[in-house]
């Protein structure tokens, strides 16, 4: 299978334009792009093997979709056995009365490829930009290629969670091994269970939601709420979604952070709480299985993580609508180190080192 990122051959559009918009959904889905429920996976891993057990039975809580369903050809080989491909699914949209494999059931501003070496001792996750202008097959067993140019969210709305999955297949030629889909309603949980976590805030700025919070640049420490409303805002941002991104970034370390910082792994009851309300923010496949996570990436820690934003030259205007267009050679490029499990090397040869 070549690789597909910036494939030129496209054929017309094949399959409707998606649906005008349904009327809001009530309040308690929100509209968010959120990566709380990471959590369920990483504090898996903080607390390594002891937990085996007790993982064993947050397996079994965890709600479960076949995320790639009818995806039966055209799909990448797994080339590094061992490496670990993680397709991390952040919905701003959820409707409670559909499946999670169905079209509509998700509508996701956030993605991120989350890659684990070989080795586990590393994680490196590649924020896919909502708005990024990708071929969308035509159906989730249509060949790469086979669709319509479309900004890549709107792959949840042709064919739910397994037509972004193939979509994603088909942009990195990256086999994905597991989905994580992640609800919004579990954000604010999650953070309150941890006492709430400090981010930095950049500029000083209004929440456009209300009760139109001020953010005021510097640390600040944020509850559930405050969190989310900030991680919400991009448009007072020059940025935009790009800043956003960032600060997802940033909530999803700080959520690390304060696990392994704050006596939560060594408090059976805050541990608990935390690790419920996790599990409770998140759908996964069918294969996904917490306990293995435990024990293969326990030694995984929040500065061993790094945060990648899939290469783009920013945004254009095509059709009519403003999309982000990527960078088809620094694309191929990476993610032909995600597939060969050579991240290493590519971070090395493209990542700026911290100065002093």
């Amino acid at each position: 299978m070549s690789t597909t990122v910036g494939r030129a051959s496209v054929q017309p559009p094949a399959f409707p334009p998606p649906p005008a918009k349904r009327p809001r959904l009530k309040p308690r889905w929100g509209r968010i792009a959120l990566l709380a429920g990471l959590a369920v996976l990483i504090i898996a891993v903080i607390a390594g093997i002891s937990l085996y057990g007790y993982a064993n039975g947050l397996d079994e809580d965890l709600k479960r979709t076949n995320a790639f369903s009818g995806i039966t050809g055209d799909r990448p080989a797994k080339a590094v056995s061992g490496a670990q491909n993680i397709l991390l699914v952040g919905s701003d949209s959820r409707d409670p009365d559909t499946k999670d494999d169905e079209a509509n059931a998700w509508r996701a501003d956030t993605l991120i490829l989350m890659h684990v070496p070989a080795d586990h001792k590393t994680a490196q996750l590649i924020s896919i930009p909502r708005d990024l202008w990708v071929v969308v097959p035509k159906s989730n067993g249509a060949a790469c290629g086979d669709g319509s140019r479309a900004k890549i969210n709107a792959s949840f709305a042709f064919g739910g969670l397994p037509r972004a999955v193939h979509t994603v297949e088909c942009l990195t030629d990256v086999k994905i091994d597991n989905v994580m889909a992640i609800d919004f309603g579990g954000f604010k949980e999650v953070t309150d269970a941890l006492g709430g976590v400090d981010l930095y805030v950049d500029q000083t700025i209004t929440s456009i939601h209300k009760p139109h919070r001020v953010f005021t640049k510097g640390m600040m420490h944020m509850n559930g709420e405050q969190a989310l409303d900030w991680v919400r805002q991009r448009k007072q941002f020059p940025r935009g979604d790009f800043a956003r991104m960032q600060h997802q970034q940033e909530f999803l370390k700080a959520i690390l952070d304060k696990a392994a910082s704050s006596g939560t792994l060594t408090n059976p009851g805050k541990l608990n709480d935390f690790l419920k309300s996790a599990t409770a923010a998140v759908t996964v496949d069918q294969s996904f299985s917490l306990k293995d996570m435990a024990v293969q990436f326990r030694s995984l820690r929040g500065d061993k993580l790094t945060f990648i934003t899939s290469p783009n030259k920013g945004s254009e205007t095509i059709s009519g609508q403003s999309v982000v267009v990527s960078d088809k050679e620094k694309a191929i490029a990476l993610y032909q180190a995600v597939a060969g499990d050579k991240m290493s090397e590519w971070m090395a040869a493209n990542l700026k080192k911290p100065t002093s």
